[in-house]
């Protein structure tokens, strides 16, 4: 019985995608397919970082647009990161994981949510903190799951 308890670990692991092997949503092998978290805060505004400047951070790379970005987020990442994973918020909030666009998001209590797109964004922004109190209690069960809306 181990030996097919091995062959199963082995298959999944042959089809399970790279993009999530760390605790953030990844795309390219990058959270927040490679934007700067700390430059939602510091700029409002998405920020493409630099392979010049990384950080590993749960199992997952972050790019910065700078070193002094890079120190901040090093120094506190709790404090940049995106919220669930950076899944999308509004699937959180329904109860699944969905990929993300790093051009919808919102910053609400010095915390960064992130959306698939600026449709869900719009949805999101009709009851923000509905969203934030169902994606709470979602986000400790779904978090578990590899499955991840296209």
């Amino acid at each position: 019985m181990t030996d097919l308890r091995v062959l199963i670990v082995l298959f999944v692991g042959w089809f399970v995608d790279p993009a999530y092997a760390g605790q953030f949503f990844e795309r390219n092998g990058l959270a927040i397919d490679g934007h700067d978290p700390v430059a939602y805060f510091t700029e409002q505004k998405p920020v493409k970082g630099s392979p010049e400047f990384r950080v590993e951070f749960e199992g997952s790379t972050f790019q910065f647009a700078s070193a002094v970005h890079r120190e901040a987020f090093a120094a506190d990442p709790e404090r940049f990161a995106p919220q669930y994973g950076g899944y999308c918020a509004y699937g959180m909030a329904r109860g699944y994981k969905a990929k993300i666009d790093p051009e919808a998001f919102t910053i609400v209590g010095h915390k960064l949510y992130l959306n698939y797109g600026e449709a869900v964004r719009s949805r999101w922004l009709a009851d923000v903190p509905g969203y934030i109190q169902k994606a709470d209690v979602n986000w400790p069960e779904v978090q578990k799951s590899i499955k991840v809306q296209e």
